[in-house]
This record gives structure tokens, sequence and C-alpha cells, in this order.
């Protein structure tokens, strides 16, 4: 069964919806990798969420923001949930994000801090590297950008 994608701004997700994107986000961002941080921000607040439901279980998600630049559009905490990873849908969240992101803001170029492993999986959809290899939360990271 294909997954469903579903896309709400935050005011628009019911109150089990947020539970379970924030759950899978502390699981994944603060457990797995071992990294204590605020995972829940203020940029949760007006953040535009774009999920994959499989089988009523979340299995895919991220979250498009604002630059911190004030320029370009963002996304990020791209998850797979650890039981639906290897099934591509890291790929497919990010497609359908990017879609979302050139339909509201046609012509708006995106730019994401990426953890540096994952530089050939970004760079496979065009982004390109604008920075050199940082320190963010203890994690290697790259800003990336797509025109």
């Amino acid at each position: 069964m294909q997954p469903e994608l579903v896309i709400k701004d935050t005011a628009e997700l019911t109150p089990q919806e947020v539970i379970t994107i924030m759950r899978a986000r502390v699981a994944v961002f603060v457990v797995e990798q071992n990294c204590p941080y605020q995972e829940v921000d203020a940029k949760d607040e007006t953040a535009r969420h774009v999920i994959l439901w499989q089988d009523g279980q979340l299995a895919a998600y991220t979250r498009i923001i604002p630059h911190d630049d004030g320029v370009h559009i963002s996304f990020g905490r791209v998850l797979v949930v650890a039981q639906f990873r290897r099934q591509h849908l890291g790929r497919q969240i990010v497609a359908a994000t990017i879609a979302e992101i050139q339909r509201l803001h046609p012509g708006r170029a995106i730019k994401i801090q990426a953890q540096d492993y994952l530089r050939q999986f970004y760079g496979s959809f065009g982004f390109t590297a604008v920075s050199a290899t940082y320190l963010e939360d203890g994690i290697p990271h790259v800003d990336m950008v797509l025109e």
C-alpha cells in the first residue's frame, strides 16, 4: 500500500497528530542521535508539515519554515521512522517537500542545513553545498542551496 501524503500548517494539525510528530522527532533527533537539544521550537508554531502516513502510522516527515536569513525558504527535521526505513520514503518525503515549497514560493531558492553524511542524497535533488562542514549540536552539517 502506498503511503498517504498529508500537508498541513501547524494550526490544522489535530492534537494527536502533533503528539505523534513530536514523539517521532524526539525519538530520531534526540534519542537515536544522542543529541540533547530543544527539539520543539518556536518555528513549529508557523511551520508547514509534510507527512507520509502508512496504515495510520507516521512513516516520514519534514517541516517547511522560513530560513533564518530571511531570504530563503527552508525545510528540516527530515525523518523516516525506523520501521519504515529502506523503502525510499526519505526520497519521497523530500521530493514532496520541494514540490510544496515550489508551489507556495515559485522561484525562491531553498536553503537547508544538511547532515554532512547526506550531502550526496540532497545533491541528487540538485542541492549544492555553500559552506564548509561545521558542527551543529555536535553533528557535522553543511549548508546547501537549491536554486
